[in-house]
């Protein structure tokens, strides 16, 4: 992440922690998207044995988009997988540059992921600050 972007206190709780909150119960989907051979943080190897034992969903897709494709990765619990595809339309949008509301996407986006409407709200804010700023 760029280091000149800094969420405030309280947004971005799941960061670091979507395994852990996924096998408690509290996380039904994560999510996980860079350039393709951009990065190589995908936390695949930590989510691999539960993708196995099935206790996990993994659905991954590379979207074509200029200068360079993208990777998305996704993860589910068992019975909400319909989030990844709700995410996966929205992801082909983003790359596309069909996107009619960002906003009303990324509200959409964390309450798939599994935010609080709190956090979804907080996160909006943030982003239109940083737009007033521009």
């Amino acid at each position: 992440m760029d280091d000149d972007f800094e969420l405030p206190p309280g947004i971005g709780p799941h960061n670091d922690r979507e395994l852990e909150l996924m096998l408690a119960g509290t996380k039904p989907m994560a999510m996980f998207s860079d350039a393709v051979h951009a990065s190589d943080y995908f936390p695949e190897a930590d989510f691999a044995p539960h993708v196995k034992a099935g206790r996990i969903i993994r659905v991954e897709e590379i979207i074509p988009k200029e200068p360079y494709d993208m990777r998305y990765l996704f993860y589910a619990l068992p019975g909400e997988d319909w989030r990844i595809e709700e995410a996966l339309v929205m992801c082909r949008n983003l790359c596309a540059g069909t996107v009619k509301d960002h906003d009303a996407d990324s509200a959409r986006m964390g309450e798939l992921l599994g935010y609080s409407a709190q956090d979804i709200t907080a996160f909006l804010e943030h982003l239109q600050r940083g737009r007033n700023q521009e």
